[in-house]
């Protein structure tokens, strides 16, 4: 063969061999330009995955926030509940209606205390005015004779005191003891000295009037005579 019909038979196999490596790159190209398309999806698929944890980590990081907000809220709505005029001027009346009470049920206790005080005095006027009466029950059953004690008058005479004796003590008038005792300014008007070998110094050694107690008050002091 001669050396142009080699270089034409190398040359047409060369084309060949190039025609061969561009089919099948346009192969390569053909089937990587189908399957991209598939793959894209799932790469957006594993991008959606990725950024949900992030999603859900700022979604996390910003519940505290809300609520640390939802409570400033609360504490702001808090303050204008105490700070409510409403409620103020109720808490107010509510006080005051609870001061006239108290106010109310003082002045009845002490009214209370005052007629108890004002009906014993009075009670107690009216018991000193028959303490003489006593007196001259005493005197006259005093007088009397010894042989005229046990008659019909002597004896009803001493009825009728120890009656009146009687109602007086369930009236809470009771007899102030005097002779043999200590003399008490608060219980004894001393008008005399009495001498006396029975008692010593500072003794009551006479009772010249009876004195009475009207529960724990004197009624009368009893007029006596102490020894020296």
């Amino acid at each position: 063969m001669s050396e142009a019909n080699k270089k034409t038979s190398e040359e047409k196999v060369k084309e060949e061999v190039l025609e061969n490596i561009m089919e099948e790159l346009e192969e390569e190209a053909k089937e990587k330009a189908e399957k991209e398309p598939k793959e894209e999806p799932k790469e957006e698929a594993k991008e959606s995955e990725a950024k949900e944890p992030e999603k859900e980590n700022e979604e996390a990081t910003e519940e505290p926030s809300k609520e640390q907000a939802e409570g400033k809220k609360k504490g702001v709505f808090s303050k204008k509940e105490k700070k409510n005029p409403l409620q103020d001027k109720v808490d107010e009346l509510n006080d005051r209606v609870l001061r006239q009470m108290a106010e109310f049920e003082n002045f009845r206790n002490r009214t209370d205390k005052e007629k108890a005080q004002q009906f014993e005095m009075g009670q107690s006027n009216v018991l000193s005015k028959l303490l003489p009466i006593v007196d001259n029950f005493e005197r006259g059953l005093a007088a009397v004779p010894e042989e005229e004690k046990d008659g019909a008058f002597a004896d009803g005479m001493n009825k009728i005191y120890k009656q009146l004796i009687t109602e007086l003590e369930n009236l809470g008038v009771t007899p102030i003891e005097a002779v043999g005792k200590e003399f008490d300014p608060n219980l004894h008007n001393a008008v005399m000295q009495v001498e006396s070998s029975e008692y010593e110094s500072g003794i009551v050694a006479q009772e010249l009037q009876k004195g009475y107690m009207f529960h724990d008050t004197v009624l009368r002091h009893s007029m006596v005579g102490v020894t020296p």
